[in-house]
């Protein structure tokens, strides 16, 4: 329904057209607008693409700064493909120097404004708790081909072959992943923050 929120998987999705955004300075944290060249985030530390041929897979993916529909994004394309127990691309940023966390204890969730090709992705964290390279905590939404707002709260994150709950006092890295099936991907971002629960994106006539 035009004008009208949906919740699905946890996730809530606002059309950017009909948003007005909290003051983000004081109710919550940028990590990134994509306003920095390089692939370096707001954070400092810089984006990159992962794929699974770091375990054998053959799926492809590119990574670029882009502008859609005046927004500044950064955009993953590719091909997901299954072979050899592969099947995932992703663009992954660490959200801490080498030798720390993120402490987002003080906060309720992502916030992400995405646009994609209707296909399903995942944001996955990743703290000190996860020493196996395929474990995580995540959370699907759907990309639509236009902008679109999605809060993502760390009640949604659900654990990835790890018993250990998500410990938001120590995130190591943000990934937003093309994963689990055969398909093309086409994902860009224009803005990732962590939101409060106070914080409201108001539904605008």
């Amino acid at each position: 329904m035009p004008g009208a929120s949906a919740i699905s998987f946890g996730v809530i999705e606002y059309p950017t057209s009909a948003v007005r955004m909290a003051d983000t300075t004081q109710q919550g944290m940028l990590v990134d607008d994509f306003s920095r060249s390089h692939f370096e985030s707001t954070l400092g530390t810089r984006w990159r693409a992962v794929t699974d041929t770091v375990m054998g897979g053959v799926s492809r993916a590119a990574l670029r700064h882009d502008c859609i529909d005046g927004q500044r994004c950064l955009r993953l394309t590719g091909a997901v493909r299954l072979e050899n127990n592969g099947g995932f691309i992703q663009m992954a940023l660490d959200l801490a120097g080498p030798d720390g966390c993120l402490d987002a204890s003080a906060f309720s969730g992502i916030q992400l404004t995405v646009r994609g090709n209707g296909e399903r992705y995942a944001t996955h964290l990743r703290t000190p708790d996860n020493v196996r390279p395929w474990q995580s905590y995540r959370a699907q939404f759907e990309a639509p081909a236009h902008w679109r707002q999605i809060q993502l709260p760390f009640s949604a994150f659900a654990p990835y072959r790890i018993s250990a709950p998500l410990d938001v006092s120590r995130l190591k890295r943000l990934g937003l992943v093309a994963i689990g099936r055969a398909f093309d991907a086409d994902l860009a971002v224009a803005r990732i923050s962590l939101f409060n629960s106070g914080d409201s994106l108001l539904i605008c006539g």
